[in-house]
């Protein structure tokens, strides 16, 4: 009943509410970050959501455009400035996505919305995490965001989604809270994101 039905209205309520009293935060934001990135403060792309329909995902963008002398996008590293390192660290290039869970796009909890050229990549089991709106955060940003593998967070995408409750919801969102003054898992070992997924092995992964 509540993921079915009641899910939907708290979200559109919270997330009006949220837009609402940060609009202020949200309007320095914009303009600090036309300043820093010299130019659009806004990150939009492409992500899957609910059984796969595609969405504009919007975010505050936290790389420069800088390429090299061939016209290639520079490392990750390279073009996320010190702004942008203070906006991830402190998660809020993720407020615009407020917008797409009032519009209906995304949940205030569920699976991270990842990208398109993702879909074909993954297995039966890992194909259901569109089987819901996917999140602003979730069970695998409080289990450790960036710093676990992607068969984890598949596995805990997959943990949550066959478990969905308000208590489940509300104690996420509080552990979000604590992450994100902790400003825990925001890079991977190897990366300044998340290194890409590239498919899974030859053996079927499965889930209890």
């Amino acid at each position: 009943m509540y993921a079915k039905f009641f899910k939907r209205v708290i979200d559109f309520t919270l997330s009006l509410i949220a837009l609402l009293i940060l609009s202020p935060v949200l309007l320095v934001l914009i303009i600090t970050g036309a300043i820093a990135m010299k130019g659009n403060p806004f990150f939009t792309q492409l992500r899957p959501g609910k059984n796969e329909k595609i969405f504009k995902l919007i975010k505050f963008r936290t790389m420069s455009n800088a390429r090299d002398k061939d016209g290639n996008l520079l490392p990750d590293h390279v073009r996320l400035n010190n702004y942008g390192n203070f906006l991830r660290s402190t998660s809020l290039d993720e407020l615009p996505e407020l917008i797409n869970i009032l519009i209906g796009d995304m949940s205030v909890v569920g699976p991270r919305p990842l990208l398109v050229k993702y879909l074909d990549r993954y297995n039966e089991e890992q194909k259901h995490r569109h089987d819901v709106r996917p999140g602003l955060t979730g069970l695998a940003q409080v289990r450790g965001r960036n710093t676990v593998s992607w068969e984890e967070k598949f596995r805990y995408d997959i943990e949550y989604i066959n478990n969905i409750t308000f208590i489940g919801d509300v104690k996420i969102i509080i552990a979000t809270v604590v992450a994100v003054f902790k400003r825990d898992g925001i890079s991977s070992e190897t990366s300044a994101t998340m290194e890409e997924f590239m498919g899974n092995d030859a053996e079927k992964v499965t889930y209890e």
